[in-house]
């Protein structure tokens, strides 16, 4: 008679060959042959990636962490978070007061204030500032303070049960109060225009190729590093947990798990997350303003997870890369019509592609085996 199977031996690897040859090979790419490519050859080299690309690549990279965030909460565990561009959000105000705090005399006003405070009337930098003069403390704030606000709503919301449309609509009207605290300024961020003009990082001038390149490969480990948590994450018993959670909650209530620890367990770690992408994305943008938290980001992350492909980790990523591509192009050519071909972006791949974007080589396959196969005769009578 033989054992019985384990779960080990029914369960797939955490990656095959052909999958680690998959990850690796284009991230090498990403995070070495290019930063190289354009730190080594003359610019005028068709080769050579210019200092945009990278820049404009940096920032998919960080969208894309803010998306397998996304995907890891609605496509592995059902809660639909309307609300995590404001974790991504925080994240990237947390660091942008350390880069604004770096800028010293250098600003208009030659003051050791930040200009907008220069030019509202500040006396003196507000206390609660006064920490974020250490990167560590501001790094330790990008983490903790998303995780903070996530943790309290979490608790609240997960322990009195609130699941479904009404989670997603309360996670959405979090992110809307504090977008509108953020642009009524009462506790000095700049109101609606926020954080820019940043100087240097690290004692590195910001704008020089060489850090450029460096908040690049930065933005590209994490992502690469994200996706290998998650997919660790996923491929445990603790994926299957969550994936129970998702499809049947009270059952594995009823089996004995508090089901409401683990929800706020990954509710609160992708927040922390999602706020170190926001750290990351500031400064290779530039800018950091209320209009960033706002609902429609988080929608639109989303968007970024259904035409990508939800619960896959990898579609996440293509969505954010195409979708975001696809605004570069569109607010360019066509910005009033942008939001329209987003509305029927995302209604042709709920209608017709709900796999999304990683499903279209299944389809096809079947496409063709469907082409190959022979027709049946007419069946004897």
């Amino acid at each position: 008679m033989s054992a019985p199977a384990k779960l080990s031996d029914v369960e797939p690897r955490f990656f095959t060959r052909a999958q680690w040859a998959s990850f690796i090979v284009p991230t090498l790419v990403l995070a070495l042959l290019l930063p190289l490519l354009n730190a080594l050859l003359p610019a005028d080299s068709l080769l050579r990636p210019s200092d945009f690309t990278l820049n404009l690549y940096g920032k998919y990279a960080t969208y894309a962490v803010l998306a397998l965030g996304v995907d890891l909460l609605w496509g592995y565990l059902g809660i639909l978070s309307l609300g995590q561009a404001l974790f991504f959000s925080l994240g990237g105000y947390a660091f942008g007061m350390h880069l604004l705090l770096m800028i010293g005399k250098d600003g208009q006003y030659k003051s050791d204030l930040p200009d907008y405070m220069v030019f509202l009337g500040y006396k003196a930098l507000p206390a609660h500032w006064e920490p974020f003069y250490s990167f560590p403390f501001a790094l330790a704030a990008v983490l903790l303070v998303p995780a903070l606000l996530a943790f309290v709503f979490g608790w609240l919301a997960f322990r009195s049960r609130i699941k479904g449309v009404y989670l997603s609509i309360l996670t959405q009207a979090l992110t809307y109060a504090a977008a509108l605290l953020f642009f009524r300024n009462d506790f000095g961020f700049g109101g609606n225009n926020g954080f820019t003009d940043f100087k240097r990082v690290l004692g590195a001038d910001l704008n020089s190729p060489a850090t450029r390149r460096a908040l690049y490969i930065a933005s590209i480990a994490l992502l690469a590093a994200v996706f290998l948590l998650y997919r660790w994450l996923t491929r445990a018993k603790f994926g299957h947990l969550m994936q129970a959670i998702r499809d049947g909650e009270n059952r594995v209530l009823f089996s004995g798990y508090a089901t409401a620890r683990y929800k706020l367990f990954v509710f609160v770690l992708v927040a922390a997350i999602t706020g170190l992408a926001g750290a990351l994305y500031v400064p290779q943008v530039g800018i950091i303003n209320p209009s960033e938290m706002t609902a429609e980001k988080s929608i639109e992350a989303v968007v970024w997870v259904a035409v990508g492909g939800r619960g896959t980790l990898i579609g996440p990523i293509i969505g954010a890369i195409f979708v975001n591509a696809l605004k570069s192009w569109a607010t360019r050519e066509a910005p009033e019509r942008w939001l329209y071909i987003l509305g029927g972006l995302f209604i042709v791949v709920v209608l017709f592609l709900p796999g999304g974007i990683v499903s279209l080589p299944t389809k096809f396959r079947t496409f063709l085996a469907k082409l190959r196969r022979p027709p049946s005769g007419p069946t004897a009578s």
